[in-house]
């Protein structure tokens, strides 16, 4: 090229990334992508991928355990920890490989390497990185951000891969301990409960806000709380962590609960307290780049301050979603190539799933959320109880919950605890994003026997019409 080395220079190759990089090549612009680590980014390689097939695997386990109510008998079940991870690591690898098939069928090219914005005189954007341990300098226009994020610590406790694990450790036990403390209730945390707890470890959960799952609706959290108690796992919420003490073999916690101070012990202990941005040593701090609580910030556009600069996915505001990082991706290259038209993205229509057993998906407001809003609404339920598929599955344990705008019919909130619901939410998803009313819901027609007759039935209750409730 005559002023630039390429038309799109991309930082990071995860879900925001990679897709970033096939949309601009997509549009016929040239275009760079530099990745560090591995292409996927976490997501693929230590996050949403092989945690699936982690929790897949104690689902099974689940589901040999409890085969006597299907007219099985199954005896002397063997587990293997170093097999369940493996699995979890080839498939993780199989679409790692697949995303750069995909990156060099679109022609993008890829460099290994650390990236490093360079600040120059021109209104070129140069990037360093280095390649078979040489410098390279390349120049754009326009560069993208899509560095992501890595776990975050505590003051006064950092994982150590040993007895103090992060989401990266967990993953990959070299034998199943005996007993488990989990800080934070989110989706990691959650999800990591249910996969130990299936497979026997003695598991607790210690959460600062009065209920596990905290962004989720209240009648959710509570089903899940009730389940996981159940299961004999142990939740405080309303308590923090003051201390922790590691020894050889156990770690020590000093907790805070009800103003009472009380000491657990376990063989690991997990931190799954959310995230930190990447946005150390990539040279931000010579542009016009506005970073809040570690984040950067942008415009609905993705721009940052500096012309030219945008970021995507977990390295600015949350929600911290894969999907959300792959939509921003399309967004803003779309922009960059002068797409007319567009929409920026409603972070209310963006839908989120923890995979943890009973599943939980949600989109929208919650009621609270919602009544604080001072709306007027009417909210439907339906328990899986009243399902005739969930209770041919065995399975129907569980809610949908609709909230209403009355004013206007808008579907403003839908959320579901119980099976498959991580599947079931992309119909609500629709509905949102067109403008989808209670009556067009009410008169569609849905399958039967499905799981999917619990929404049209959540949505029959919310104006008193429903049958099977």
């Amino acid at each position: 090229m005559s002023n630039s080395d390429y038309d799109i220079i991309v930082i990071g190759g995860g879900p925001g990334g990679y897709v970033a990089a096939i949309r601009a090549s997509q549009l016929g612009m040239s275009v760079a992508l530099i990745e560090d680590k591995h292409l996927g980014g976490i997501c693929l390689n230590w996050g949403c991928i092989p945690t699936k097939a982690l929790l897949r695997a104690s689902e099974i386990k689940h589901m040999l355990d409890n085969v006597d109510e299907f007219g099985f008998s199954v005896s002397n079940i063997k587990m293997d920890i170093d097999k369940i991870t493996k699995r979890s690591r080839k498939v993780a690898s199989q679409l790692s490989a697949g995303i750069s098939h995909l990156l060099k069928k679109n022609k993008v090219k890829v460099f290994e390497g650390f990236a490093h914005l360079v600040k120059g005189s021109s209104d070129l954007k140069t990037v360093k990185t280095k390649a078979k341990g040489k410098d390279i300098l390349m120049t754009s226009k326009n560069v993208i951000i899509a560095t992501g994020a890595r776990s975050r610590n505590l003051p006064f406790v950092s994982s150590d891969g040993k007895n103090i694990w992060d989401y990266k450790s967990a993953m990959i036990p070299k034998k199943l301990p005996k007993s488990m403390i989990i800080i934070g209730s989110g989706a990691i945390g959650m999800e990591f409960a249910s996969f130990y707890n299936d497979l026997g470890v003695m598991v607790t959960i210690v959460e600062a806000l009065p209920s596990i799952l905290p962004n989720e609706d209240e009648d959710i959290s509570k089903i899940v709380e009730t389940n996981f108690v159940k299961r004999g796992i142990n939740i405080k919420t309303n308590t923090t962590l003051k201390s922790v003490e590691t020894f050889d073999k156990n770690v020590s916690a000093e907790i805070i609960c009800d103003g009472k101070i009380e000491t657990i012990t376990s063989e690991k202990l997990i931190l799954a307290i959310g995230i930190i941005a990447n946005t150390e040593n990539l040279g931000l701090e010579k542009f016009n780049i506005k970073i809040d609580k570690g984040h950067i910030i942008t415009n609905e556009w993705l721009e940052t301050d500096e012309k030219g600069i945008f970021a995507i996915g977990d390295v600015t505001e949350g929600p911290w979603l894969a999907h959300k990082a792959s939509h921003e991706g399309v967004l803003c290259v779309e922009k960059i190539a002068g797409y007319k038209n567009l929409n920026p993205i409603d972070k209310s229509s963006i839908p989120g799933c923890t995979y943890c057993r009973p599943q939980v998906a949600s989109i929208g407001l919650t009621e609270k959320k919602a009544n604080l809003q001072k709306l007027n609404i009417k909210v439907g339920k339906f328990p899986f109880v009243g399902n005739g598929k969930a209770i041919a599955l065995g399975d129907s344990e569980g809610l949908i919950k609709t909230i209403f705008n009355d004013d206007n019919g808008e579907l403003i909130g839908a959320h579901m605890v119980g099976p498959e619901v991580t599947e079931l939410i992309q119909g609500f998803s629709i509905a949102k994003k067109l403008e989808t009313t209670e009556h067009e819901l009410m008169h569609t027609v849905f399958p039967h026997p499905t799981l999917s007759e619990g929404m049209h039935e959540s949505v029959l209750d919310a104006y008193n019409q429903a049958i099977h409730y």
